[in-house]
């Protein structure tokens, strides 16, 4: 699994965990309901500012969005 597919699957994880849409979390991030939706598929190359903005929406550390689980 790439780092960008881990991201995307432990943003939508916590994303989901939050009862949250694509869309409310955009919002909250500041982001595009495309941008996050690419990001969960492991699509796009977040910058360290983005997963910031993830981090703080999803009440997460960025660490918590990179960390490998295995």
């Amino acid at each position: 699994m790439t780092i960008h597919e881990r991201l995307g699957d432990k943003v939508r994880f916590h994303r989901e965990k939050r009862g949250w849409s694509q869309e409310r979390l955009a919002e909250v991030a500041g982001l595009h309901r495309t941008y996050i939706s690419s990001l969960e598929h492991g699509r796009r190359n977040a910058t360290l500012s983005v997963i910031e903005r993830l981090a703080n929406a999803l009440e997460v550390s960025a660490t918590d969005l990179l960390g490998d689980d295995a």
